[in-house]
């Protein structure tokens, strides 16, 4: 083993040497030298269920050494880092999770716990305890007529510091905490479909309209025109896409929006990477190959392009590892 001050760099430069090994590699030196010696800035999406997994630990480091410079991320994502903060220690473990009978599973829902694979969020002390502290957030902006996107609510929310005292966790292992506290640009795509949204949406139909003070889908892409036209004419754009679905599907589009659509000269993607565990496909978007979305005008022929199948919450820490030079 190595003794050097980068023991997971080194492991991966030792023993990464070929197949989807060696690709996590390349991808991994590939996103280094981009931020690092090209000056470039990187998109980080993320689907599944990363937030539960507590990708925050290394995400968040990621963000404050300005590795990343823009999120786009799932509902899910989004409000389930938040979760974790303030009820870490009420999550319950099923490592026996496959063997579940449909019953068991019944009784975790009359016990108000929600299965994420191994992991089951509490309801009662997660969901709920946030509903409390957005909901006087979403009213307001709706009474005084001043919408906002849903996570601005969700910044303000995780900066609170008589909230940051019920964390259960470091302060330093929550990723939203950390883009909160630099105002990362960030986009949440089909916010409606998560836990918060479904709530804000609920409320209208029990008679307390919150809907005109939230923002939406449109608004999000047009927040992320005008970042992409602002940073691209500076940096070179790079996309590391964990997972599939609408967190990567969303962004990437922006290109082919602005040149197609917009009539506008803009750079493309200079590198892309995506993390997935879904075969290439007919019609199967989540696990096309990188070389397809060229016909998009989303990348080109010159583009960095790696394509990991692998779990990412396996491979997304590595890869984050190396670039922090750990």
């Amino acid at each position: 083993m190595c003794n050097s001050a980068s023991p997971v760099s080194d492991f991966i430069r030792r023993h990464y040497l070929h197949f989807n090994a060696a690709t996590l590699r390349r991808a991994a030196e590939g996103y280094k030298n981009f931020v690092e010696q090209k000056n470039g800035r990187m998109m980080v999406t993320l689907a599944g269920a990363m937030s539960t997994a507590e990708l925050g630990k290394i995400l968040a480091e990621m963000i404050r050494r300005g590795k990343v410079a823009a999120i786009t991320c799932t509902g899910a994502n989004l409000e389930e880092d938040l979760f974790n903060n303030v009820a870490h220690d009420f999550y319950r473990q099923v490592p026996n999770y496959r063997d579940l009978s449909p019953e068991q599973e019944q009784e975790l829902l009359e016990n108000k716990f929600n299965r994420v694979t191994d992991t089951c969020i509490p309801e009662e002390e997660a969901m709920r305890k946030i509903e409390g502290r957005v909901i006087p957030l979403w009213e307001k902006a709706a009474k005084d007529k001043k919408p906002r996107l849903p996570h601005e609510f969700l910044y303000e929310v995780a900066l609170d510091p008589a909230l940051q005292k019920e964390f259960q966790i470091p302060k330093e292992d929550s990723w939203l905490l950390a883009a909160a506290e630099r105002n990362l640009p960030l986009f949440v795509p089909g916010w409606e479909d998560s836990t918060l949204g479904n709530m804000c949406v609920a409320m209208k139909h029990k008679g307390e309209d919150v809907l005109e003070g939230v923002l939406g889908g449109l608004h999000y892409m047009d927040r992320l025109i005008g970042w992409y036209l602002e940073t691209s004419a500076k940096h070179p754009m790079g996309f590391f896409q964990i997972g599939g679905g609408i967190a990567g599907d969303f962004p990437i589009c922006v290109v082919p929006l602005i040149t197609q659509d917009m009539k506008k000269d803009v750079p493309v993607w200079d590198y892309f990477c995506q993390i997935t565990d879904a075969p290439e496909s007919y019609g199967g978007y989540s696990g096309a190959a990188p070389s397809e979305k060229i016909t998009w005008g989303k990348l080109t022929p010159r583009s960095e392009r790696y394509s990991i199948n692998s779990d990412a919450t396996i491979v997304a820490p590595l890869i984050f590892a190396y670039v922090l030079g750990m």
